[in-house]
């Protein structure tokens, strides 16, 4: 059997990771432990401001962003990746294509140069407590389009990955479609996280059309799917999401997840453990989930699988697995 090849589609997004204190958080503005979208503006004070600070601690940069961050789980796990992303021939952006590339992630397309946005960035604050505060600027990534999606990269691809973020705006619509296609006619299959109720709730109908359509396979949460199908009860999504779509994943924050593929109904078990950081539940989720899939294993492990990697990663800080989930796996008999 070949490894199986997945290429995702997402936000490149550096994450700017710098230890400071309660009193630098108070004085440059920062609201704690939230995530919130910053301008640019914004975005070059607070760099500004963490570099200049001598009690601060040196940033680290770290590569992130929801797929890219399930490829390099997918990668560790042993599968062959491809990441679709965009970045500025900017510091940040030059480090974020070497980083990728040094992890095993193919970076398809070159950092842009010229007058373009900045290289998104996500500037975390972490304080003495272990509290994350995300300053998040969306920049280039954001511009993502269908000149962006070149089918020949799409040679042998088995699976792709796209991120429910990346939907807001139309290019990264019709990038998608472009993918979906491309893949396709490669004989792979393609998916999509559904990301965030809030962008649902902006794109519900053409959402609803890419269910339906192209993707063979969906991953979303309770909230998510609720807001799909502006339904409370989440058996009515469900049903009429398995309606729409041949493989359906639903997770649920610590219950059991759900998966339906066809006629076939499992459930996937949760050990419930304490996050240290909650940062990349659901993207390592997804990594296990398509790593179970593309390996063959039948749904309910490969759902196990997804539970597996999503434990993993909350035991510690950062979005990305720092220990052998093969050998998880095996020591539940899942491989």
């Amino acid at each position: 059997m070949t490894t199986p090849y997945v290429i995702g589609i997402g936000n490149a997004v550096m994450d700017v990771i710098a230890p400071t204190s309660e009193d630098t958080l108070a004085r440059l503005g920062v609201e704690k432990g939230i995530m919130q979208l910053i301008d640019r503006e914004r975005s070059e004070f607070l760099m500004a401001a963490q570099s200049a600070d001598p009690q601060a601690g040196k940033a680290r940069l770290v590569p992130g962003g929801s797929v890219a961050n399930t490829l390099a789980g997918l990668g560790m796990l042993g599968l062959r990746t491809a990441f679709i992303g965009k970045v500025a021939s900017d510091p940040l952006g030059l480090s974020y294509a070497e980083q990728t590339e040094q992890q095993g992630t193919v970076f398809v397309n070159p950092p842009v140069a010229g007058d373009v946005l900045p290289t998104s960035r996500s500037i975390i604050f972490v304080t003495p407590d272990g509290e994350r505060s995300m300053n998040t600027y969306l920049g280039i990534s954001a511009e993502l389009g269908a000149d962006d999606v070149s089918p020949s990269v799409f040679s042998g691809a088995d699976w792709l990955f796209l991120e429910g973020y990346l939907f807001d705006k139309d290019p990264g619509k019709t990038a998608f479609l472009k993918a979906a296609d491309a893949c396709h006619k490669a004989g792979g299959q393609a998916g999509i996280a559904l990301s965030d109720p809030f962008c649902v709730d902006r794109h519900r109908a053409d959402f609803r059309r890419l269910v339906a359509g192209p993707m063979d396979y969906v991953i979303g949460n309770v909230h998510e799917w609720q807001s799909l199908y502006e339904v409370e009860d989440l058996e009515e999504a469900l049903r009429q999401a398995s309606a729409d779509c041949h493989t359906v994943i639903c997770t649920r924050s610590g219950e059991d997840a759900i998966l339906i593929r066809g006629d076939e109904r499992v459930s996937a078990p949760v050990h419930r453990i304490v996050p240290v950081d909650a940062t990349g539940a659901g993207d390592q989720f997804a990594a296990g989930l398509i790593y179970g899939l593309a390996i063959g294993a039948d749904l309910a492990a490969a759902g196990r699988m997804g539970c597996i990697a999503a434990a993993e990663v909350i035991s510690h800080v950062g979005a990305r697995p720092e220990s052998d989930l093969r050998a998880a796996f095996r020591a539940e008999g899942l491989i």
